[in-house]
């Protein structure tokens, strides 16, 4: 029994499962703010280069 609980204290496996999950959310997180401003700023471009074509200046 004290052999079983030994292993258990000494096994990282779930810790290590933990940090690569931590990881992939901090990964995927500056994805998507990465994504939201590069749209927010094709938006502006684009809107700017709609505005342009209708009033016709260049």
């Amino acid at each position: 029994m004290s052999n079983l609980i030994a292993r258990f204290v000494k096994d990282e496996s779930g810790a290590t499962a933990i940090e690569y999950g931590l990881i992939a959310a901090l990964i995927a997180l500056a994805i998507m703010v990465g994504a939201g401003q590069l749209g927010n700023a094709l938006n502006t471009k684009f809107k700017e280069i709609a505005s342009a074509v209708k009033t016709g200046t260049p």
